[in-house]
């Protein structure tokens, strides 16, 4: 006659266990992102719509109050400056010249991040200051490669009136000092936005 042998009672336990957690499992699944919900932008009363403008960035790195300072130099001797950062906070005008009225700041920084050429990864706050605007931001994060004569960047978020923003932004060197590195760029903003 055969003899059973007695199971350890560990294994019931562990897959009894099991057993309960996995019936568990769907109920507590239902729940994770309940915090999350959909809203139809209709209901918010809010309609999508496109804008387009053209502003002037004016970066004076030269001066007694340049608006863009290194951060960091190139560590390595480079024709394309690879390495080197600047902090920005550039006056943003309606016009080519300084003195054309002021709409806001383009704040953040420029890195040089090419080996084979000038070619800028560019981080940038549009901060607006005028009008219906102001208080308002555009978020530009983008390749920058600064001899090209149209540069294309995306716009990756905005603020206030911007919320919701995307779209890009054509830059096109106005002027560029090549003795002080001061430049004045064109930029051509398409956003969508709500």
């Amino acid at each position: 006659m055969a003899r059973l042998l007695p199971i350890p009672l560990a294994r019931p336990t562990i897959i009894s266990v099991l057993l309960f957690f996995s019936f568990l499992l769907p109920s507590f699944a239902g729940k994770s992102g309940s915090f999350v919900r959909s809203i139809p932008h209709e209901d918010l009363g809010i309609k999508e719509k496109l804008s387009t403008f053209r502003l002037y960035w004016h970066d004076f790195v030269s001066g007694r109050n340049p608006t863009s300072v290194p951060v960091t130099k190139p560590r390595i001797k480079s024709t394309t400056l690879f390495g080197m950062v600047n902090m920005i906070d550039d006056p943003i005008t309606e016009g080519p010249e300084f003195s054309s009225k002021l709409v806001g700041r383009a704040q953040g920084f420029y890195a040089s991040a090419s080996q084979e050429q000038i070619a800028l990864l560019m981080a940038m706050n549009f901060a607006f200051m005028e009008g219906k605007y102001n208080g308002s931001t555009i978020t530009v994060l983008g390749r920058n490669t600064v001899f090209s004569k149209v540069r294309e960047m995306p716009v990756i978020g905005g603020t206030g009136a911007f919320r919701f923003a995307r779209g890009y932004v054509e830059a096109r060197t106005h002027s560029l000092d090549v003795n002080t590195g001061d430049a004045i760029v064109q930029y051509t903003f398409y956003v969508k936005h709500y």
